[in-house]
């Protein structure tokens, strides 16, 4: 079962209108969509996923709320393209929740999760013709050492690079537990006592596979591009990286130039046209750690339009 995370803190952070136009990008298994689609009677919501098998479960459960919604098989790189073409230019709302939804991870056979035995596949979208497997078996030692270090902040990536590529000399990886116990010989002893010792390069992995990061930033922007003033955009990260690309955006679009900083009187062209709703992320509560361990590590960052 998924639990959303945050939960009534992104939803408040929205403002719902009743008539507003609001956009989901990340629609998941619809824990988020549900709920901003009970509170808009005369709006509209739009919903981005690319995984059919999460489409299909959230069609049905938003369809015995109400039938102003459009689920848009997409990933949100192209919210603002996509939404052009249906008319949409404004919205009045977006939220961005970045997890993978536990559906996702607790499938064994979608090999995304180093718990369960699987094929390597780790695919968001299942119509991609590129997998995890591919990356596994593929790659040059370098290039998954890079990958690994950088999208997994793993200190033992070069190690793990170096062993993976030497396996498969002898036969393809095929399976996550393959690749697990190729991760734990990597490693030292005392690096496997914490945390699960595949848990970095399986994100990494994961990042890779489905251009997570890379796509990122511009969609920040286009997000942010598309709001009418009034209009909120909310983003729930879960790793330090997707979390600096986020706040580097809404930084830069929330901060006066510094060629008129500390003017008396500052032009209101020279003004930002966002603020921040919250100057420090919002954590999880006591409550929510308890219930979800999953959202130990989230934050929630909440930008405003306003001019």
């Amino acid at each position: 079962m998924h639990i959303s995370v945050l939960l009534n803190e992104s939803i408040d952070s929205l403002n719902l209108k009743e008539n507003g136009i609001y956009v989901d990008a990340t629609l998941g298994y619809a824990g988020h969509s549900s709920e901003i689609l009970k509170r808009i009677k005369r709006g509209h919501l739009f919903a981005f996923d690319q995984d059919q098998q999460a489409i299909n479960a959230s069609r049905k459960k938003l369809s015995e709320i109400s039938n102003n919604f459009t689920i848009i098989k997409s990933n949100f790189v192209h919210l603002k393209e996509k939404l052009l073409e249906l008319g949409i230019t404004q919205v009045d709302g977006i939220l961005f929740d970045l997890g993978v939804s536990s559906p996702q991870l607790d499938e064994k056979e979608r090999g995304f999760s180093y718990h369960y035995n699987a094929k390597l596949d780790m695919r968001m979208d299942q119509d991609s013709n590129f997998s995890a497997y591919d990356v596994v078996n593929t790659y040059s030692e370098k290039d998954l050492a890079n990958i690994i270090f950088r999208y997994g902040e793993e200190k033992y990536a070069s190690s793990i690079a170096k062993n993976i590529v030497k396996a498969r000399m002898s036969q393809p990886i095929e399976t996550t537990f393959d690749l697990v116990e190729i991760i734990k010989k990597s490693m030292p002893e005392k690096a496997k006592r914490d945390k699960h010792p595949a848990r970095k390069t399986f994100q990494a992995i994961r990042i890779e596979v489905n251009h997570e990061l890379d796509i990122l930033e511009s969609s920040m922007k286009d997000a942010l591009s598309i709001l009418k003033v009034g209009g909120i955009l909310s983003v729930i990260t879960f790793h330090s990286l997707e979390d600096r690309i986020v706040k580097n955006v809404l930084k830069e679009a929330t901060t006066i130039d510094n060629m008129v900083k500390g003017l008396p009187n500052i032009p209101t062209e020279y003004l930002p046209d966002y603020e921040l709703v919250n100057k420090k992320a919002i954590l999880p509560s006591k409550e929510e750690l308890e219930l979800n361990n999953r959202s130990r590590s989230a934050k929630l960052r909440i930008v405003k339009r306003i001019k």
